[in-house]
């Protein structure tokens, strides 16, 4: 596991600590969390771009109709 330091305005690590005192986990799990969300947009969008390159816009835009669903309250 690697230690990652990062600087933050104050308000914003407020926000990000008080965020993680709501869900009762730690602020690097909460950290954890918001990397790995972040890391499967890209990867999704990474996915939709390269479908598109190859000429598959119908691919494309049915992965961005399921995106959408998986977004959507139950």
């Amino acid at each position: 596991m690697v230690t990652l330091t990062i600087r933050l305005p104050n308000e914003k690590h407020a926000r990000l600590r008080q965020m993680a005192q709501q869900r009762r986990i730690s602020l690097n799990k909460l950290m954890e969390e918001l990397a790995t969300i972040v890391l499967i947009e890209f990867h999704a969008e990474t996915r939709f771009r390269a479908r598109v390159a190859r000429g598959s816009v119908a691919e494309g835009i049915r992965l961005l109709d399921k995106l959408d669903a998986a977004d959507e309250p139950r």
